[in-house]
């Protein structure tokens, strides 16, 4: 049976969320929440295969992004907001708990979920972003830091030197990207490669080189292996719709959302199942080698890894390794939800 993507809207007098959905609508609920600076659309080789699974598949448009609410003050864009959006999803969609799988900036709203919400959260799945307790902070994740990759004198903020860029020149960053989206587009979406592993990212020489792109925006070829014609045309009118504002703010809100994350249930603790996916060429996100995933593995009780070899854009570079990983952990962990 072929499951279509339908187009939904979840309207509240506090925000609007534009939803993609696939399968029964009686079926267990699994929710996949996007990243920087994607779109509902990054999970479209995961809504109809979950579908077909016995899984109603969602796909929101996160805040400041596609057909959802966009918001003018940077303090909008705090998790703390950012989860009443998916709880009021969860409620509209009429079902108490879901499976819920981020990725990139998703995924600390997925964690957010957990910590917080723990009653709505069947399980939760993360790719490429793992867990901190106290919150994926700057200041949290500094103390992670590879350092024989990147020195101190040379990278006080390690891999994480552009989202320090982000606070110190947000309107440099924002008009950066702003000034050829397709372009931008066409640099960012690329398959992972694996002679960058020990190398530094790219992100850490953000600051350092006065900018994102000092010389402009290369015009590279369109990556096909991760996204179609269709799919950057997509990609490329949302963000010109929108701007890059509302995705950037998301960067600007350590503060609160490390004072968000020290309201957590159970210490921060999570008890349900939790699959954690590493990009082995995901050299931001580093979380092979670094000790970056360690403290995830302190403050999981239930926690399942797997390594895909992909860079950042694991959903979509490799699908097929993702949709596998995560069938696997869901029959193991969850077989009552499974439709016989």
């Amino acid at each position: 049976m072929t499951f279509l993507v339908t187009e939904h809207i979840a309207k509240s007098s506090r925000h609007t969320t534009f939803y993609l959905s696939s399968g029964a609508e009686d079926a267990p609920l699994i929710i996949f929440v996007h990243g920087w600076p994607e779109l509902s659309i990054s999970w479209r080789h995961q809504l109809p295969c979950f579908a077909a699974l016995g899984f109603r598949a969602i796909a929101p448009d996160m805040r400041g992004y596609g057909r959802s609410s966009t918001y003018s003050r940077h303090e909008d864009y705090a998790l703390e907001h950012i989860v009443k959006d998916m709880i009021e999803l969860l409620d509209t969609l009429g079902a108490p708990t879901a499976v819920w799988v981020g990725h990139d900036w998703g995924s600390p709203v997925v964690w957010s979920l957990a910590r917080h919400h723990p009653d709505r959260c069947t399980g939760v799945a993360n790719l490429c972003v793992p867990y901190l307790a106290r919150g994926f902070t700057l200041n949290n994740v500094l103390t992670l830091v590879d350092r024989s990759i990147y020195p101190e004198a040379q990278y006080p903020y390690g891999q994480w030197e552009y989202q320090r860029f982000y606070e110190e020149n947000f309107e440099q960053a924002r008009s950066g990207f702003e000034a050829d989206i397709p372009r931008f587009i066409k640099l960012l979406f690329r398959a992972g490669n694996p002679q960058g592993r020990g190398k530094p990212s790219f992100t850490a020489n953000v600051r350092n080189q006065g900018g994102w792109f000092p010389s402009g925006i290369p015009d590279l070829p369109l990556d096909t292996s991760i996204v179609s014609q269709e799919d950057f045309h997509r990609y490329a009118a949302a963000l010109e719709r929108n701007g890059f504002f509302g995705p950037d703010s998301w960067y600007m809100n350590h503060t609160r959302n490390g004072k968000y994350a020290e309201q957590a249930v159970n210490d921060g603790k999570l008890k349900m199942p939790v699959l954690f996916l590493h990009g082995a060429y995901d050299y931001t996100c580093e979380t092979v080698d670094s000790r970056l995933a360690d403290p995830m593995r302190q403050d999981c009780e239930r926690l399942s890894e797997a390594v895909v070899r992909s860079g950042h854009w694991m959903a979509q570079e490799r699908p097929a390794s993702v949709n596998a990983a995560l069938a696997r952990w869901l029959a193991r962990e969850f077989p009552e939800l499974w439709q016989v």
